[in-house]
């Protein structure tokens, strides 16, 4: 646990009723800092020659098309380093760790995917030929609709439980049981979820779980490495980012209804947390994005 406080938290925009999250999208430059988060996630890279992989422990520089399965809480991210292409084409499917549950991974059909979702512990990278065989599924599946988009995603996930040369990158996993064990900390994360647009102060989170104001400070910024406030705001802000790559809405709209009441304020904690404005953000995600 004491690992990923070195690292940014990424709240990402899924909720418990989705299955999966994609973003196709071409662009110039990584800037999103090493983070981590407690969904799956796999990522497509070609033009991406020179680009800078951070993988756990792993660090190295890519070729041209890459393609790596990420697992949950395994910090991970790209830099630009020495790529100087202006066309990268980056392509992200981010699904919860729980939408395969040990019952349904059991299964003799699906052990192939098991064995694949437990070495993702690791982060897998998988070989430019398996890559390129797959390219063409991948950079199409944000054009598929509903369960046409379910069943091609799991089957891409059996051709890559199935293909050869699979390497695997960090030395080390997180501990699950470091991340999520605290019934406290799942009582507190669950009520922030689902309360985050109303006013939520210290004092009414350390009573909802019989501990002093002074404690329950102490206690978050044991577990998540942030204060109070900044893990709140970092749940707003993913709410924000997610109602930014969906909706219409104007950015005071969703300032409101991801719990800021003062839009300068919102800006402010977006930009501090995204390393961008909010109206630049939803033009950088200008490419396909799609919540199913």
């Amino acid at each position: 646990m004491e690992i990923l406080k070195k690292f940014h938290r990424e709240i990402t925009p899924l909720s418990n009723q989705d299955c999966f999250l994609v973003f196709d999208r071409v662009k110039d430059h990584f800037h999103f800092p090493v983070h981590y988060h407690p969904e799956f996630e796999l990522n497509f890279i070609s033009n991406g020659k020179g680009v800078r992989r951070i993988i756990g422990d792993h660090m190295q520089e890519i070729n041209n098309i890459e393609l790596v399965l990420v697992g949950p809480n395994l910090y991970h991210g790209w830099e630009t380093h020495n790529c100087t292409n202006s066309d990268i084409h980056e392509v992200t499917i981010q699904f919860q760790e729980t939408l395969f549950n040990d019952e349904l991974l059991g299964r003799s059909i699906l052990k192939p995917i098991d064995t694949l979702l437990k070495n993702a512990a690791h982060g897998i990278s998988f070989s430019s030929q398996t890559a390129m065989a797959l390219k063409h599924r991948i950079t199409t599946i944000s054009k598929l609709e509903g369960m046409e988009y379910f069943l091609e995603l799991i089957s891409i996930l059996h051709a890559l439980a199935n293909s050869p040369d699979q390497q695997l990158l960090s030395t080390f996993t997180i501990n699950k049981q470091d991340v999520d064990s605290n019934d406290k900390l799942q009582k507190v994360c669950s009520y922030i979820q689902k309360n985050h647009h109303h006013k939520i102060t210290l004092n009414h989170m350390a009573d909802l779980i019989n501990m002093s104001s002074v404690t329950f400070g102490r206690f978050i910024k044991k577990h998540t490495g942030k204060t109070f406030v900044e893990y709140l705001n970092d749940v707003r802000i993913g709410y924000a980012s997610r109602w930014l790559i969906e909706k219409d809405y104007t950015i005071s709209e969703i300032a409101y209804l991801s719990g800021f009441n003062n839009i300068a304020n919102f800006n402010r904690v977006f930009k501090s947390n995204k390393n961008c404005t909010p109206t630049e953000f939803r033009e950088n995600f200008s490419g396909i994005k799609k919540v199913l």
